[in-house]
């Protein structure tokens, strides 16, 4: 009977040690690459693709980008992509969605006309406000204010005032307060990174964000991880 036992967590364990299956959905624009390399030095095993399989067997799925939101926004229709990615958070897959790729979780945009996002989170995405002396885009660093008592794995025992590289013009805006997990500041504050159940968003490149990048994607990833087991 003792060694049923010690089988069974023997297998958990060799479970849980292993790295992340992660699939940076490729939808056709962004920085698909430069995330899926910062993923594998993370610790993750990550690939970009479209395969519908692949995303399926996937522990947990990435949807970056760069570029203006009607346009991913199509893509995502035009592809499937989209109803897919929708389809894999609602049987419990983690989603984390980067730069444009967290914009796009949300409803609506107000960019260029506006477009639908995908809906996983209430509320919609505008323009940063113009503030004296401040130009747009938001291009650098900016220090980030962790929402107090977060547990969101994004935040990955990171303190306050940790700097994340921002490109940006629009900032999500969640109909939730609960669903904002840090604040930056550019003339006044905006929801840098979000997260609701098992989706997640940074407004910032984790990719270019030196080691602590590194360590919020290693976050995501061992949650996704731990939700495989």
């Amino acid at each position: 009977m003792s060694g049923g036992t010690d089988e069974r967590q023997g297998t958990a364990e060799a479970v849980s040690d292993r790295p992340a299956r992660l699939v940076v959905v490729d939808y056709g624009m962004g920085n698909r690459r430069s995330v899926e390399k910062a993923l594998q030095h993370a610790g993750a095993d990550a690939v970009v693709t479209d395969d519908p399989d692949e995303i399926a067997q996937a522990d947990g799925l990435v949807l970056c980008g760069v570029g203006a939101f009607p346009a991913g926004a199509q893509r995502l229709r035009e592809t499937g992509l989209g109803d897919l990615v929708k389809d894999q958070v609602a049987d419990g897959k983690p989603l984390l969605g980067v730069c444009l790729g967290m914009q796009l979780l949300f409803e609506r945009s107000d960019e260029r006309g506006g477009a639908e996002g995908l809906g996983l989170l209430p509320g919609p995405v505008r323009q940063l406000p113009p503030v004296e002396g401040l130009k747009l885009p938001h291009i650098g660093w900016n220090s980030v204010t962790w929402t107090p008592g977060t547990t969101s794995p994004l935040r990955a025992g990171l303190p306050d005032g940790t700097a994340f590289y921002h490109v940006h013009s629009y900032v999500a805006e969640p109909e939730d307060p609960g669903d904002v997990v840090a604040r930056g500041d550019y003339g006044r504050p905006f929801v840098t990174a979000v997260g609701r159940g098992r989706v997640y968003g940074a407004q910032f490149h984790p990719e270019k964000s030196s080691k602590d990048g590194l360590r919020m994607l290693r976050g995501f990833a061992e949650t996704c991880t731990r939700c495989a087991t």
